[in-house]
C-alpha cells in the first residue's frame, strides 16, 4: 500500500509509470510531474479505467473512499465509467464529489482533518459512537442523499436507550461532518439543522459516598479481601483526587522526588482530558501506598518493576481498569450508590466546606479550568498550597477510616502557613 512518505519519492521519468496501492486504486506518474489516481476494474468482460483526481489534492484517505465508492457501484451491477458520463450529460457532475459516496467514507474523512486536534481517546470515543450508533443505519448510503428522517431515525434509536445527552452530542457531530462535505463539494445540505431533539435534564453528578458514610466505607472497604490492586488503585485515585483514566495509566517514570521534600506526579498533557500537563503533589499517605504497590507490582511482574503502577496481567491494556475499580464499590454493596468519580466531587465538596482553602486550588488541582483561566495552562500554577491541601485530603481520608482525631494536617487558609485542624466534618 502506499504512503505520503512513499509517494514523495516518486519522480518523472521519460515514460509514464505506475504504483498500485490495490483492489484497483493506482497513482499514474507522468513525465511532467503530475500524479494521478487512477481506478481499474472490469465490467462485462471488458477492462477499464476512470480518473479520479491528482495528488496532493486527493489525498491517499480520499482516493481510497474513492475506490471503495466505485467498487461498491460495481457490487450493485453498475459501471462507474457509465454512472460518471450520465452524472456529466445531466450536467450533475461534480469532480470532487465523486471523492467520497457514502456518509461513513465523509465521516472517516471528516476525522483525518479532526485528528490533530484531537486526543486518541478522544478520537477513539468519537469514532467507537458513531460506528456503533450512526454507521449502522445510515453508514453506506450516498451523503448528498441522506434525509432529516434518515439522521432522525439513528437519533430515535440512541434516545429510546434513554442517552438524550449522547443523541445532543451525535447530532452535533453529524451537523459537522455535513459541513465538512458541504464544503468538499459531496453534499449540498445539511439536514441535521432541522432537527430538534427533547431538552436534557439538569445534570447529575455521579453517584458517591456520603461524607458521614466515610468510616463505614472504609470498614467495608478493609474487609473486603478480592483483587488487592484494585482496592489499591481505587485509594490512589482518591488520594490524588484524579480521574480514574489517569490512575489506570499512570507510570512509575512519571514519578518525580519521590524520596526528597516534595514528591509529585506529573501527568503528560496527552493522557489528560483537559489538553494539559497537570501536577499532583503527594502526600505522605500516598507515598506510603506507593511502597505497596511497588511491592505488589514486583511480584506480579517476576519481581521487575513494570511499566504502570496497577498492572493487572489479565487486563487487554496490561493495567488496571476502571471497571476493576467499580468492581471493588460492587463488591461492598454500593452498585447504584458510588462511582469511583463520585469521590472527585466529595473531595470538592469537602475542601470546599472546610474554609480553609482558596476555591481556585480546588479546581486546579481537579483538573478544571476556573473561571478567566488562560487556556495556556501553568501546571504549576498554586503548587506549593496545593501540596498543604492534598496533606489535608489525605489526613481527612485517614481520619475517617482510622478514627483517630489527632496528629491532622494542619491546612493554610489563604496566604497563611497555618490554619486550625483541618478535621471531620
Amino acid at each position: 500500500m502506499l504512503t505520503d512518505y512513499m509517494i514523495a519519492t516518486f519522480r518523472p521519468r521519460a515514460k509514464p509509470y505506475t504504483y498500485t496501492d490495490g483492489r484497483g486504486l493506482f497513482l499514474l506518474m507522468t513525465p511532467i510531474g503530475s500524479k494521478l489516481w487512477r481506478f481499474s476494474y472490469r465490467f462485462d468482460g471488458k477492462q477499464h479505467t476512470i480518473a479520479g483526481g491528482s495528488y496532493p489534492e486527493v489525498s491517499i484517505v480520499l482516493a481510497r473512499a474513492w475506490r471503495d465508492a466505485m467498487r461498491q457501484q460495481l457490487a450493485s451491477g453498475i459501471n462507474p465509467a457509465e454512472e460518471r458520463w450520465k452524472q456529466k450529460r445531466m450536467g450533475s457532475f461534480s469532480r470532487r464529489a465523486i471523492v467520497l459516496r457514502s456518509f461513513e467514507q465523509a465521516a472517516r474523512a471528516w476525522i483525518e482533518t479532526r485528528r490533530p486536534g484531537w486526543s486518541k481517546r478522544y478520537e477513539a470515543f468519537i469514532t467507537g459512537r458513531l460506528e456503533a450508533d450512526i454507521f449502522p443505519i445510515v453508514g453506506k448510503q450516498e451523503i448528498s442523499r441522506i434525509t432529516l428522517e434518515d439522521i432522525r431515525k439513528a437519533l430515535r434509536n440512541i434516545e429510546a436507550r434513554g442517552a438524550l445527552e449522547t443523541a445532543h452530542r451525535m447530532r452535533a457531530h453529524c451537523s459537522e461532518i455535513f459541513r465538512f462535505s458541504i464544503a468538499e463539494g459531496y453534499c449540498e445540505t445539511d439536514p441535521c439543522r432541522d432537527i430538534f431533539l427533547p431538552k436534557t435534564g439538569p445534570v447529575e453528578h455521579r453517584a458517591r459516598v456520603a461524607i458521614g458514610e466515610l468510616p463505614a466505607f472504609f470498614t467495608m472497604l478493609n474487609a473486603d479481601q478480592s483483587a488487592r490492586m484494585s482496592q489499591l488503585a481505587l485509594r490512589w485515585t482518591m488520594l490524588t483526587m484524579v480521574r480514574s483514566k489517569e490512575t489506570c495509566f499512570a507510570e512509575w517514570s512519571e514519578l518525580e522526588n519521590i524520596g526528597g521534600a516534595n514528591p509529585l506526579w506529573r501527568i503528560p498533557y496527552q493522557r489528560m482530558k483537559p489538553r494539559y500537563e497537570r501536577l499532583v503533589p503527594l502526600s505522605r499517605q500516598a507515598l506510603r501506598l506507593l511502597e505497596e504497590l511497588s511491592s505488589l507490582n514486583g511480584a506480579l511482574t517476576n519481581r521487575k518493576i513494570g511499566r504502570y503502577l496497577c498492572p493487572v496481567e489479565a487486563s487487554k491494556t496490561g493495567a488496571v481498569t476502571g471497571n476493576h475499580m467499580l468492581d471493588v464499590l460492587y463488591r461492598m454493596g454500593l452498585r447504584g450508590k458510588a462511582t469511583v468519580h463520585g469521590f472527585r466531587g466529595l473531595a470538592s465538596t469537602v475542601l470546599n466546606e472546610s474554609g480553609l482553602f482558596d476555591g481556585n486550588w480546588i479546581e486546579y488541582q481537579l483538573a478544571h479550568r476556573p473561571g478567566g483561566m488562560d487556556r495556556r495552562h501553568n501546571p504549576a500554577q498554586f503548587l506549593r498550597p496545593r501540596r498543604f491541601m492534598m496533606q489535608g485530603w489525605a489526613d481527612y481520608l485517614e481520619t475517617a477510616e482510622t478514627g483517630m482525631s489527632n496528629g491532622v494536617q494542619k491546612g493554610p487558609p489563604i496566604g497563611v502557613e497555618e490554619g486550625p485542624p483541618f478535621r471531620i466534618i
